[in-house]
């Protein structure tokens, strides 16, 4: 009720820019905390690079050795150690980018991305608060590997980290936008699980994480020390270059062009987020 001869002060509205901003925010951190309240994915987070840099690094390490061919001697200038180092930052990256879409199942199947998506907010707003969650709680992974430098024989100095940290925000996006591309085609838990390793492991195993392809070789050379279809797969897989690109900031080792891998990671960040809209603007 009010009163006689005074006027109603009208509701301010928000304008659709500050909407848009305050529901990516509350997506992203919605995103954020549901990963810092899952312990399965930190024990994983540490786990992970505990097995590879210190027990798999070290037990190889011994066996980290050039060969002779011809005339030809190939000799990485560090130890399998510091050269699965990077690799294993993007392994941490990969396992909790991917697996951070599966939030996207979870809000289909209980009826929280239906509420969602009848929000002011738009669908691309919704799914880059997703993307951008995930990809923040997987840079924080990725992190945790670093600690791990000192233990693997790698110095950083703080413009290293800063650098590391770019390039691990692109590939974290990259793949989260993989993994919700992966989410929306697959409709339960299970397959979404057997699916994502069904991707991840392939992609990391050939992308000369674990084993680094001579660079003092020709294409015709490098054929005939490794076959033929390896040298395709991880010369078309785009994580070695992200590999590599990291390893560059890392260890200051690089097979190929570093500016290839941050072209590679922009160009996957945006095609893969491009086809994850598509498919998302169609639930």
């Amino acid at each position: 009720m009010t009163i006689a001869g005074t006027a109603r002060k009208p509701i301010p509205r928000r304008s659709p820019l500050l909407v848009q901003l305050g529901g990516l925010y509350g997506i992203w951190l919605r995103e954020v905390k549901r990963a810092i309240r899952d312990r399965g994915q930190l024990v994983g987070g540490i786990s992970r690079p505990i097995l590879w840099v210190l027990i798999l690094g070290i037990g190889l390490n011994p066996y980290f050795r050039g060969e002779v061919y011809g005339e030809v001697t190939f000799v990485v200038p560090f130890t399998y150690l510091q050269f699965i180092f990077p690799a294993v930052v993007a392994l941490n990256i990969m396992y909790t980018s991917v697996q951070s879409a599966v939030s996207v199942i979870w809000d289909r199947e209980f009826g929280f991305l239906r509420e969602v998506l009848v929000s002011p907010m738009s669908r691309g707003t919704i799914l880059l608060g997703k993307v951008l969650g995930g990809a923040t709680v997987a840079v924080v992974h990725g992190s945790l590997v670093l600690i791990l430098a000192r233990f693997a024989d790698v110095s950083l100095t703080p413009m290293e980290v800063l650098k590391a940290l770019g390039l691990m925000a692109m590939l974290a996006f990259a793949l989260t936008s993989l993994g919700v591309v992966i989410a929306n085609r697959i409709k339960s838990f299970a397959g979404f699980g057997v699916f994502s390793n069904a991707v991840i492991l392939p992609l990391y195993f050939t992308s000369s994480s674990i084993f680094p392809l001579d660079p003092a070789l020709t294409g015709a050379q490098t054929r005939v020390v490794y076959p033929e279809w390896l040298v395709i797969l991880v010369k078309y897989n785009p994580l070695t270059y992200a590999i590599d690109a990291l390893r560059g900031v890392l260890i200051n080792y690089n097979q190929f062009d570093p500016r290839i891998g941050i072209l590679v990671m922009l160009a996957a960040g945006v095609v893969l987020f491009a086809i994850a809209l598509y498919d998302f603007r169609r639930v």
